[in-house]
């Protein structure tokens, strides 16, 4: 993956596709978590998504890689692949007890060359060690993740989506709880992966961080409220919209059975 003109793992020409989404509905054991959802995530755009908290924001992620199932709609991913897609979980998912090196850690992003049970390559070890360079952690290979402050361990698993090389990166709240200074860090990664021609979508609630390095929004509050140019999408009605329908929100309700083209 390239970045600021220093290329790790090739950089391989982007695909021209766009991720689609059709009536998608999701819903945990049948309580609503996403309704109704048309849009686009076009190729090469760096997207936004924002709302209050339960808004379904997260869980959207999780069905766009697969790991949540649908009750309804379709997601067209076109072109890509799976191994297309990188993905980084909110840090609360991750056990950082598991007995892991930095360098192990970043190697894990070169699976979908070496394959779940390959060797690791010199090349491989190389690029780790650059990406450790590129995000600010030089020479930390050998340090246990364990003993990482929470914006140490951030810029490391930055460097391990520097060498999965993806072509869509999805972040779940990738600046919660670190420093100031990482997240200017790891904002200027983002956009020079955005630069490059990588689809990038993250799960965010600094609205004003939005604002100034996202050009695109999508606002959910379970059903979409707005979804297009962040200066459109995070206006003072639309926010006030999603606030009102999460306080309006019924957390035994039943999933809608019907799509919106048969209600």
């Amino acid at each position: 993956m390239s970045l600021a003109g220093d290329h790790l793992g090739g950089s391989p020409a982007m695909t021209p596709s766009a991720i689609q989404l059709n009536d998608v509905s999701i819903a945990y054991d049948r309580h609503p978590a996403v309704h109704h959802l048309d849009g686009a995530f076009a190729p090469g755009s760096l997207t936004a998504i924002a709302g209050p908290n339960g808004a379904g924001k997260s869980t959207l992620l999780k069905a766009l890689i697969g790991e949540l199932s649908l009750t309804s709609g379709i997601i067209n991913l076109g072109a890509l692949a799976a191994t297309d897609i990188g993905y980084l979980p909110q840090a609360a998912e991750i056990d950082r007890r598991f007995p892991l090196t930095v360098g192990e850690t970043v190697l894990m992003g070169a699976w979908r060359q070496a394959g779940a049970f390959g060797a690791v390559s010199g090349k491989s070890a190389s690029e780790a060690r650059r990406a450790l360079a590129a995000v600010g952690l030089p020479g930390c290979e050998r340090r246990m993740i364990g003993s990482l402050s929470a914006g140490q361990f951030q810029r490391v698993l930055f460097a391990r989506l520097l060498l999965q090389d993806a072509k869509v990166i999805l972040l779940d709240e990738p600046f919660t709880s670190i420093d100031a200074r990482t997240t200017r860090d790891l904002l200027t990664l983002l956009q020079a992966w955005h630069r490059e021609g990588r689809t990038v979508i993250a799960v965010l609630h600094d609205f004003e961080q939005i604002r100034a390095h996202f050009p695109q929004t999508l606002l959910l509050a379970r059903e979409p409220i707005a979804w297009g140019p962040t200066a459109s999408t995070m206006t003072a009605d639309n926010l006030q919209c999603a606030r009102a329908m999460a306080e309006g929100w019924d957390e035994d309700a039943q999933v809608c059975a019907q799509t919106k083209s048969a209600a």
